[in-house]
């Protein structure tokens, strides 16, 4: 075997990975199929060389590969980002060789966009909490087909009979039904009790599997977060120390501003795209508590944006952004608590003057100005 290291680019399938080596100085040593084993994997790449850094594209069941070959075979392997390496690519034409060549030289000259690789028990939970969100989608979808079935029939409430109530339902069974129509009701109606059924069923799951999550059970603690809440950052997040800056996580979580300026053009386009869509949504609800809640900073931030003529969703998002921001310097300051994948509790809990001065939101800005309004008055003075 020869002793210089080696980069190594993996194109994943279900079947076979196409595998490529380059050596330091980017010469092609080796790029052929092999067999969806890290163990041959392995074989097939360490008799070239000792393994530098490898790539593999995040994708369905890449993850799996890449924890088993950094496991069992110490590779150190990182995940690719699939959009980022496709721009990086720049042509028009698409194969296993020259994809895999290109992530072996990404990862050869530092230029590879790296995607966190969660561990196993963080990928289960996460399969958990999507599961259960395409049930609520799936029961979502079932409501509103029955709704239009009453829509089409010209079927209305009476007035204080609020929708999925007893007596909404009782309603409905009093209602003259054309026989296909009644036949197509009954059925929505059995499919949303079965979804809710199925949803409360992996409620209860989520909450045995985090029983002993310390993190878990200190989110639920927070103001206006649920089971659900807890969970999905659980999930979504893994650690926090990944991220440099609590901004950095926000636009993780997709509640920040997107910049669309050019030139002496300068304007917001919404939100940026990033980060998994379940989990912008739990924050931009959670955002809507934060805001009803009485008496706190973030109602308090809410309606002091409302009044200065902010839109309402654009009010719900800074919420939701600031708080998410506030969340990663308040997990920061518990060392022990960096590291969502672990339950731990030990560490001691931030101080009152981290957490407050953490909490009052603008305050920094305010003071800045304060002292800018100071340094001009001085600066007359002396003028």
């Amino acid at each position: 075997m020869d002793s210089i290291p080696v980069s190594v680019g993996l194109d994943y399938h279900d079947s076979k990975v196409q595998v490529c080596v380059l050596n330091q100085g980017g010469e092609l040593l080796w790029n052929r199929e092999v067999a969806n084993d890290a163990m041959r994997i392995d074989a097939a790449v360490r008799r070239l060389g000792p393994v530098s850094g490898a790539a593999i594209e995040a994708c369905c069941g890449s993850a799996h590969l890449a924890d088993e070959l950094a496991t069992r075979f110490g590779w150190p392997i990182a995940l690719a980002h699939p959009g980022y390496v496709a721009r990086l690519k720049r042509s028009p034409d698409k194969h296993d060789v020259g994809d895999a060549r290109l992530l072996a030289d990404l990862i050869r000259v530092g230029y590879l966009p790296r995607v966190w690789l969660a561990p196993e028990e963080t990928r289960q939970l996460r399969r958990l909490v999507r599961h259960r969100r395409e049930l609520v989608n799936h029961r979502r979808d079932v409501k509103l087909r029955l709704q239009a079935l009453l829509r089409e029939n010209r079927f209305r409430a009476p007035e204080g009979v609020n929708p999925w109530t007893k007596r909404w339902g009782a309603w409905l069974s009093t209602l003259a039904w054309p026989e296909d129509d009644r036949w197509l009701l009954d059925r929505h109606l059995a499919e949303v009790q079965r979804l809710t059924m199925l949803i409360r069923q992996c409620d209860e799951r989520l909450q045995s599997r985090t029983a002993e999550d310390a993190l878990v059970q200190r989110l639920l603690t927070l103001e206006g977060v649920g089971l659900v809440t807890a969970v999905t950052l659980r999930a979504e997040l893994g650690r926090v120390d990944r991220f440099r800056t609590g901004k950095e996580m926000a636009r993780f979580c997709g509640v920040t501003p997107r910049n669309a300026s050019s030139g002496q053009h300068q304007a917001d386009a919404g939100l940026v795209r990033a980060g998994n869509p379940d989990l912008r949504h739990v924050l931009i609800e959670l955002a809507h508590r934060l805001i009803r809640c009485s008496d706190t900073s973030w109602s308090r931030l809410g309606y002091q944006l409302l009044r200065r003529g902010k839109p309402k969703n654009v009010v719900i998002a800074a919420v939701a952004n600031r708080w998410v921001r506030w969340l990663y310097h308040y997990l920061k300051n518990e060392p022990q608590q960096a590291d969502l994948s672990s339950g731990s509790t030990e560490g001691t809990a931030p101080s009152a003057s981290a957490v407050a001065s953490t909490l009052s939101i603008g305050e920094g800005s305010r003071r800045r100005r304060r002292r800018k309004g100071l340094a001009d008055s001085v600066s007359k003075e002396v003028t």
